[in-house]
């Protein structure tokens, strides 16, 4: 049984501002539409408050229609902006939250034919029998994947999809593909688990999913996509991912104390195994690192001197392990083999790290800047 996690930035349609070169202006205006709703949600506007909406609104290109470059605003129940014909500044007319509904939206496009076509390519070759996708739009365009572009490509199409709806307004969710004879069962989401102010744990979801294999076994799978550092990686953004990885600990550990002792947590959680914010999940669980496996395969790879090669996002430097594949001990012990797949992105080119597919030849042709994180699992009594 071969276990994998991919984190496919969309398969269909990407957010524009995550196709600019520069990662600082997409930084910027991701900041600033997360504040620009924030201030949105505000139920009272004072003076400060509409001064800062305008400069966001123009920082936006949002100051004379709607529709800027990156950016839509959705106006649906009265308006928040007045745009006056004669060129005067615009104006922020409604009061707080309850005059009016709306927000601010990223702006989407397609994905380059040829980058969708890899993604199939790299779904096709690393062949997991259950597949943890990370940024997928929804369940019907992840299975359209599989039925087309999978197909398209030469490799089989997954027989059960599924992808609940979580908490990223954006629609960015993690889904759950299964190879024929592992089927999903048992669904739990925890897009309602909420911190003491209110607001969700998770920024997608850490849904539940029990797998029963061809072996008759059942595994809970778990996959995640934590907080992101892009647009800022303040201490808000790292409390948040410390929560979440806490509730991912404490969901681990009751499925154990409820005799679950085969448990896959995968994904990306976007901060390396260092770090303050990853701890209750990696050094306070008895889960195990796919990367400390002596079979750990970082495959063809050429880093900076003593790089081990088991970053897992952009050029594959240590300090981009961001995806991971943890297993609790009665699964570690049944691994058989393990690696990164990196094909699919982006190898760099003085000189390129690794070997990539014939039609990779531009960046935008990248089935995603993450590495496909992988584990092949004994079935029991082998």
């Amino acid at each position: 049984m071969k276990i994998a996690a991919f984190n496919v930035e969309n398969l269909f349609d990407r957010a524009r501002a995550f196709n600019i070169s520069d990662n600082s202006q997409t930084s910027d205006i991701l900041s600033a539409v997360s504040e620009l709703n924030s201030l949105f949600e505000k139920p009272i506007y004072s003076a400060a408050d509409k001064a800062r909406m305008i400069a966001l609104l123009i920082q936006l290109d949002l100051e004379r229609s709607d529709r800027g470059d990156f950016v839509l605003l959705r106006q649906i129940r009265e308006r928040v902006v007045r745009r006056p014909r004669n060129g005067d500044p615009i104006e922020i007319i409604q009061d707080g939250r309850g005059d009016w509904v709306g927000w601010a939206e990223l702006r989407t496009e397609a994905v380059n034919a040829v980058a969708i076509m890899n993604t199939g390519r790299v779904m096709r070759d690393v062949d997991a029998d259950i597949l943890a996708v990370i940024e997928a739009e929804d369940r019907v365009a992840l299975k359209m994947f599989s039925e087309m572009i999978i197909a398209e490509v030469g490799g089989t199409p997954y027989e059960q999809v599924m992808v609940i709806d979580g908490n990223d307004q954006r629609g960015i969710d993690v889904g759950l593909m299964c190879k024929r004879g592992h089927s999903i069962g048992l669904m739990q989401s925890h897009i309602h688990d909420f911190k003491p102010n209110g607001q969700p744990v998770f920024s997608r979801d850490c849904p539940e999913y029990a797998v029963t294999t061809p072996a008759g076994e059942t595994i809970w799978v778990l996959p995640n996509h934590f907080k992101s550092k892009f647009g800022g990686n303040d201490q808000a953004s790292r409390d948040k991912r410390e929560a979440q990885a806490r509730r991912v600990a404490d969901i681990y550990n009751r499925l154990k104390s409820d005799g679950h002792d085969k448990v896959v947590v995968l994904g990306d959680l976007n901060d390396t195994p260092d770090s303050d914010e990853l701890a209750p999940l990696l050094g306070e669980t008895d889960l195990k690192e796919i990367s400390d496996h002596p079979s750990f395969d970082t495959g063809e790879f050429t880093g900076r001197p003593g790089e081990r090669g088991i970053g897992t996002y952009a050029l594959g430097n240590d300090r981009d392990k961001i995806d991971y594949l943890l297993l609790s001990p009665v699964l570690f012990d049944r691994v058989t083999t393990s690696g990164l797949f990196r094909k699919g992105a982006w190898p760099g080119s003085r000189p390129p790290r690794w070997t990539v597919y014939p039609e990779l030849t531009r960046k935008v042709h990248v089935a995603s800047d993450h590495h496909v994180i992988w584990a092949e699992i004994a079935d029991p009594g082998m």
